[in-house]
């Protein structure tokens, strides 16, 4: 592949590819064909898969930046058939006649997505298979009741930072910070990377101007994560990948951090806002929630029919002629599965709003033997973060009114702007971790409804209940102290006593 113009360390690029200088314009029935990329695609998306299913079937043809043809599966079975047969729809994007006609330049926007790289997403066989074992293996090493602690230390850290100010932007202040907090704990980079990843990983999935340099920060920081992870080993993915037995390169443990940073950010910051959403707009699920008839998981799976958190994905490439969805498909044609309009196909679902509580059965996390490995953890993340906000928070409410709410489309994934929120103001908890053992263990409160009356605001000078007990502290930090095995002396944050639970990925 030829080296991104802003890697660092690459050094001049080769010259792009040189592009056709004149793209004709691509038509299908005598009509243009729709750009994947263009503002009918953002202003609505949904809106736009049903007008294409209605004119093309389940199988639509589509554009890509600079008049790219694809294919866009709108159809739920069309998307299984293809995910589930590699034989037929490669996911080497080697096979992508449009790379091999130079039609894709070094500057293209699609190329940190699209573009091959060393890692499991983009091979099929033996080969797909030694990495898959080596991701896969490493990823369950992960004690699910320490990715769980991780989501509660951070989720209330990102509480006290806004919960004295009465409201919030939960997209901005919350879902977007939340889960790249976690992954660089699994990862086993410092918590200071977190902010400036968030940005670059978004940016770099827009497929923006700004995506190769945003793609370029990324995976020079994972560079230099393996590069001390291979000198001083720890509890983390990082060092599991180098040290599995399937024998990675640097570059294919770099690339498959780069997978899990990118695709673990992305899908759970959009479902942690849109499960946040239909929590605090939908009455179904108040009700339902507060009343004890339907817990958080089946809210989640819910959202993942009809919000999932990538609507598209790229891609598969036809290994040879075929036909599908009754469409003739050209070896080397691409294909991007359609998630979002899969879910809602009517021959599946002829009743959009029948509730889909407990059915694991949607396509939000891809199918076949691409199904998305860290599909589970996205699911603790969001679940966790969501019932300890609450728990927090119980008296949380939308702010504006629902219509007021906007979205912002690229051409492989929908998200909330803002989630604007308001509640009685609190005052910040103490960290977990700075408060000694006893007053801990002697402070263990009953765990409140998210029914119950919030209580109201703590004044700021020494009047309320908190001010007369200052040794008080809310249940969820004894419990969790008490979990993590703390000695009965005080010990100053960051330092571990021996024979207690380390705070890092090793707590896993």
């Amino acid at each position: 592949m030829t080296p991104h113009p802003d890697d660092p360390g690459t050094g001049p690029a080769d010259p792009p590819p040189t592009r056709c200088p004149v793209h004709p314009a691509l038509s299908h029935g005598g009509g243009a064909l729709v750009d994947l990329l263009g503002p009918e695609n953002e202003k609505d998306p949904m809106g736009l898969y049903e007008r294409l299913r209605a004119e093309h079937g389940p199988v639509a043809p589509i554009v890509l930046d600079g008049g790219i043809p694809a294919w866009l599966l709108l159809g739920y079975r069309e998307n299984l058939e293809v995910s589930r047969t590699p034989s037929r729809f490669s996911r080497d994007s080697r096979h992508w006649h449009a790379w091999k006609d130079g039609r894709i330049g070094a500057d293209s926007p699609l190329l940190p997505v699209v573009g091959w790289q060393p890692m499991c997403t983009f091979a099929d066989g033996d080969e797909h298979e030694r990495l898959r074992a080596a991701l896969t293996e490493s990823m369950g090493r992960f004690d699910r009741r320490g990715i769980r602690r991780h989501v509660t230390r951070f989720t209330h850290q990102l509480v006290n930072d806004f919960c004295a100010d009465g409201g919030a932007d939960m997209v901005t202040a919350f879902a977007q910070q939340l889960p790249m907090l976690v992954l660089t704990q699994l990862l086993g980079m410092p918590d200071e990377y977190g902010p400036r990843l968030v940005e670059a990983t978004r940016d770099l999935m827009k497929g923006t101007e700004t995506a190769l340099r945003s793609d370029a920060y990324v995976t020079d920081a994972l560079k230099g994560l393996v590069d001390r992870r291979r000198a001083e080993p720890g509890e983390d993915l990082a060092s599991w990948l180098l040290a599995h037995p399937s024998g990675l390169t640097e570059e294919e443990v770099v690339q498959h951090l780069r997978l899990v940073l990118l695709t673990g950010n992305e899908t759970t910051t959009n479902l942690m806002a849109n499960t946040l959403r239909m929590v605090l707009t939908d009455p179904r699920f108040r009700a339902s929630l507060a009343g004890g008839h339907m817990t958080l998981p089946d809210a989640i799976e819910h959202v993942l029919w009809n919000e999932p958190p990538l609507t598209v994905v790229p891609g598969r490439w036809a290994t040879g002629d075929t036909e599908l969805g009754g469409q003739r498909i050209k070896a080397g044609d691409m294909l991007l599965l359609g998630l979002a309009a899969g879910n809602v196909d009517p021959a599946i679902r002829p009743d959009i709003a029948a509730p889909m509580y407990g059915n694991r059965s949607h396509l939000a996390f891809s199918g076949g033997p691409h199904e998305c490995p860290g599909q589970d953890i996205g699911r603790a993340i969001t679940d966790t973060a969501i019932d300890t906000l609450l728990l927090r928070l119980p008296d949380l409410r939308l702010a504006v009114d629902e219509s007021e709410l906007t979205w912002l489309s690229s051409w492989i994934s929908r998200h909330l702007v803002e989630l604007p929120v308001e509640f009685m103001p609190r005052r910040p908890e103490p960290d977990i971790m700075d408060l000694p053992v006893e007053t801990l263990l002697s402070s263990r409160q009953r765990v409140p409804s998210i029914s119950e009356e919030a209580p109201g605001p703590v004044p700021s000078g020494t009047e309320g209940p908190e001010a007369a007990a200052p040794g008080r502290v809310p249940w969820w930090v004894a419990l969790w102290r008490w979990l993590l095995g703390r000695p009965s002396e005080s010990a100053p944050k960051g330092s571990a006593p021996k024979g207690s639970a380390p705070k890092g990925p090793a707590a896993r």
